[in-house]
């Protein structure tokens, strides 16, 4: 392929099914494809030439406040779809990289989630946390909630996302979405004034400050449903990870908050199928006493022995979720222990 456009390099991305592309100099265009990046190219490209496909994306103007702030986000949108684009500077040469977006939110069922996910979407207060590390599918997975509610329930939900990457319409319910930097200052300044708008629902990104965290507790506790992502390894650092946030002297105060809201957490990753596509392994932990006692009581690591014994309440271990996976035939041998390996 010629290195001349980059919405050629954004279709044939989307053809692959890849969702990522890579604009680097001194390297091929890259596209992501399953765990591994692929050459779309047999040219390296020089700095000139990623300079030139970059900055087809961007006017004027968004050039020159690249240059002064070095790194740039913003959204693109095209006949074919959207894409979330992060341009930076890479040992002085401009490179990018291009999230290929979903048109549509995808479904829970058709993400072949587990049916306790969908019980969650049926609460009407408390807050739900979907967790992993990075690019594991855990925007997705709120979409396909919002999504449920929005098809099944005459509710108002609202999102704080940065950007907005699942465009909703309205079905049986309302969805409100607004964008950080554009439509609201901040995740806590619109989380704040979603209080005011009547919700029924409020989707956050990602808790990143103590001042979202907070808000979004208080709510959570008085009769709203908020469901929001966390950037954590395991569920049983999902304590240590929020409490980070927090000052020292409102350490306690926080954890007995989240003790009183958390209704659920869903950890994942998200794992290459062997005849393409990607699948979703999940543990699944479901607030009850015991688990709420934990959160009070300093003792996280007891979180994966409460998982372990709490199917009658539709918990689920990661185990048990790649064993299923395995017997379906949607996961090799290998990428399940690689996953085990951590478990």
């Amino acid at each position: 392929m010629e290195v001349n456009h980059i919405g050629q390099f954004i279709a044939n991305a989307k053809a692959r099914k890849a969702t990522d592309v890579h604009i680097i100099a001194e390297a091929p265009v890259l596209y992501r494809i399953g765990r591994d990046l692929l050459p779309a190219t047999k040219t390296r490209l020089t700095p000139a030439m990623t300079e030139q496909l970059v900055f087809q994306l961007l006017n004027e103007e968004q050039q020159h406040l690249f240059r002064q702030r070095l790194d740039f986000d913003l959204m693109v949108g095209d006949e074919n779809g959207r894409y979330r684009v992060n341009i930076s500077y890479n040992d002085g040469a401009v490179g990018a990289v291009i999230r290929i977006l979903p048109e549509e939110p995808r479904s829970i069922d058709e993400l072949r989630l587990p049916p306790v996910v969908s019980y969650l979407t049926g609460l009407t207060k408390g807050l739900i946390l979907i967790t992993g590390a990075t690019s594991q599918g855990k925007t997705t997975t709120m979409s396909a909630m919002i999504n449920e509610i929005n098809a099944t329930h005459r509710k108002h939900i609202v999102t704080i996302e940065d950007p907005i990457e699942t465009v909703h319409s309205n079905k049986m319910g309302i969805v409100r979405q607004r964008e950080v930097g554009r439509d609201t200052q901040s995740f806590h300044a619109g989380l704040r004034a979603a209080l005011r708008q009547d919700p029924d629902v409020i989707a956050i990104g990602e808790m990143r400050d103590y001042e979202t965290i907070r808000i979004a507790l208080t709510a959570a506790e008085t009769g709203v449903l908020v469901m929001s992502t966390l950037h954590i390894i395991s569920i049983d650092k999902m304590i240590e990870r929020i409490l980070s946030y927090a000052p020292p002297e409102e350490e306690n105060h926080l954890r007995y908050m989240l003790a009183g809201a958390l209704q659920g957490v869903i950890h994942q990753e998200l794992l290459p199928c062997p005849r393409g596509g990607k699948r979703v392994a999940m543990e699944v932990l479901i607030a009850t006493d015991a688990a709420k006692n934990v959160i009070r009581n300093r003792g996280a690591f007891f979180l994966r022995n409460i998982i372990s014994t709490g199917s009658r309440h539709g918990m689920l271990t990661m185990e048990q979720s790649i064993k299923g996976l395995l017997a379906e035939g949607a996961i090799t041998q290998e990428i399940a222990d690689s996953v085990m390996a951590n478990y």
